[in-house]
């Protein structure tokens, strides 16, 4: 059986000499991995690119009532991106945000809410011209609410975190004190969140941190992320 569907990448891996099994979060029928052939041809004929992280596609594919790996019909990009290409800092944060949604998106079901926010979401952040260096903390608050663990508060955050388990036994971890000074913007990213709310790169990353760690409470096996290096080094200002 054929279905049209719009799709988000998510990752993708080699899969023998030419082509990739990627894996997608679909608009139809969740997340999915389809097996893309002839994707990896050297010269012109490499498609590869439409199978980076976070790259909007509109596909034709095909469902088995088994489940496993199918394959696309057809398949062609949904939004060109403007600017996450070509700036590194956008594009260091959609490589951090697309393993954060790998991690935590799993159901194989529709979820057009869910979807919906996703999409919009990167299309959005690929129009911002300015201002959007708090982008991926505020995206990672409204994530988490579509996936059922959403603050109420900075206060809710920043006590779970600290006194978790893991916090709590961790000799390098935040003081209590140093934890609650980061309620305040918490709440402000979770209200109207503006470009200024954050004052440098420091407390940025320490909000991501903070932000990472809550993930962990929530959901299982968080593993670690990966691409959260590169990030924390193109936004070290």
């Amino acid at each position: 059986m054929l279905v049209k569907t719009r799709g988000i990448v998510l990752n993708h891996i080699k899969y023998r000499e030419t082509s990739v099994i990627a894996r997608i979060y679909t608009e139809a029928l969740g997340v999915q991995s389809y097996i893309v052939n002839g994707v990896r041809k050297k010269g012109p004929g490499s498609r590869v690119a439409l199978f980076q992280p976070f790259t909007l596609l509109e596909m034709v594919v095909y469902t088995s009532h088994r489940g496993g790996l199918t394959r696309m019909s057809e398949y062609k990009m949904a939004h060109p991106f403007s600017s996450i290409p070509f700036d590194i800092r956008k594009s260091s944060i959609l490589l951090f945000l697309s393993e954060m949604v790998s991690r935590t998106v799993k159901e194989e079901e529709e979820n057009p809410v869910l979807f919906h926010f996703l999409y919009n979401a990167i299309i959005y952040f690929d129009n911002q011209e300015r201002g959007f260096e708090n982008f991926h903390l505020v995206f990672l608050l409204q994530l988490s609410y579509h996936l059922g663990f959403g603050p109420g508060s900075g206060a809710e955050i920043v006590e779970q975190v600290a006194f978790s388990a893991n916090a709590q036994s961790a000799t390098s971890a935040p003081t209590v004190m140093a934890l609650q000074a980061h309620e305040q913007y918490f709440d402000r990213l979770l209200g109207e969140p503006a470009p200024g709310i954050v004052p440098n790169g420091r407390v940025r990353r320490e909000l991501l941190d903070v932000l990472i760690r809550y993930y962990q409470l929530h959901v299982d096996k968080l593993g670690e992320i990966k691409s959260l290096a590169i990030l924390s080094e193109v936004l070290a200002e």
